[in-house]
């Protein structure tokens, strides 16, 4: 921006049960103005527009994708992903900085299309990969460092909501990101196995992934469990390191590895108090449009998080998606 003293002019397309939120977090910011939000059900937009308004004030509701171009300055996309391209990419063309909620596109074709036009309209792209912004995974980056195994669980009650995408693109995609994140090496195998219970889609899946670094990755993700469980598990050599992403507690044992564990090896345990990850994800995105700080998540991670998953799935149509009612516990 060439005026830091300006005013950022946001929107939020698509005011459902995720978007809602990115408009109160914009609505509340001091340096940004929310200018719209658009959403073709007129009346939940005016909801929305009405409720940041006693936040911020200046929110028009509109059903107008091409009514707010011209208007802002930057975008968050809260559609359903099957509307991420079409929504993203004339955003895109006109200049406008966009946040896009993951999975990033359907397919890697329109994710590739969508990072080359931010590249030559010379805008930013931002994955909206959410737990990249949670204190305890944040805590992982920091202290691992060559991982052997990763172990991680992604399970939660049936919602009924994101259920146009299967489980492996709502809710593994994001510890996929993170195990690219830590591991920081190619996939050279993958095996995954699925099963449809309560949508046409897969509801439950398991997925091991070999890196050519040698790291083992399992990870596991359910949609129709009977507990929550958000936890991932790192083992290198000397260590072991966890982060439970709902509580943002962090467990670390380390050891002499020529030694191992001792009666007097003790846990160093964290907790990370309450966090707001979506406040952090946005703000890290207004940074990045003022040129304070580098993009937290580029489009190229959000296509790499996305190709994996889809290797995934791959795996999974190869392996024979089966239907029944595993891992309910």
């Amino acid at each position: 921006m060439s005026n830091p003293n300006k005013k950022l002019r946001t929107a939020v397309v698509g005011t459902g049960y995720l978007g809602r939120f990115h408009a109160q977090k914009y609505a509340a910011m001091p340096d940004v103005e929310l200018v719209a939000v658009v959403d073709l059900d007129l009346e939940r937009a005016q909801e929305v527009a009405t409720e940041a308004n006693t936040i911020g004030g200046g929110t028009e509701a509109v059903a107008d994708l091409d009514s707010i171009l011209g208007k802002v300055d930057a975008v968050s996309v809260v559609v359903p992903n099957v509307h991420h391209y079409e929504v993203a990419r004339p955003l895109l063309d006109a200049g406008i900085h966009v946040m896009l909620e993951k999975p990033l596109t359907n397919t890697l074709a329109q994710a590739d299309e969508l990072i080359a036009l931010a590249a030559e309209r010379k805008v930013i792209l931002q994955a909206g990969h959410l737990e990249r912004f949670n204190p305890a995974v944040a805590f992982l980056f920091d202290r691992v460092t060559q991982p052997l195994f990763i172990e991680a669980h992604r399970l939660g009650g049936f919602k009924n909501r994101a259920t146009d995408v299967d489980v492996v693109l709502d809710l593994m995609i994001h510890d996929i990101d993170i195990l690219l994140t830590l591991v920081k090496s190619p996939v050279v195998e993958i095996r995954a196995a699925g099963y449809r219970v309560l949508t046409p889609n897969i509801d439950i899946a398991n997925a091991r992934l070999e890196f050519a670094s040698g790291c083992v990755a399992n990870l596991t993700a359910s949609r129709v469990s009977l507990k929550d469980m958000r936890k991932i598990r790192v083992f290198e050599d000397g260590a072991y390191l966890s982060a439970d992403c709902a509580t943002r507690d962090n467990v670390m044992v380390s050891c002499d590895p020529d030694v191992g564990f001792t009666p007097d090896t003790r846990p160093e345990l964290l907790n990370h108090g309450p966090t707001d990850n979506l406040k952090e994800e946005l703000l890290a995105f207004v940074r990045a449009i003022k040129g304070e700080a580098p993009v937290p998540v580029t489009g190229k991670e959000g296509r790499d998080a996305l190709a994996i998953a889809i290797e995934i799935n791959e795996a999974i149509a190869a392996a024979g998606l089966k239907r029944g009612m595993p891992g309910l516990d």
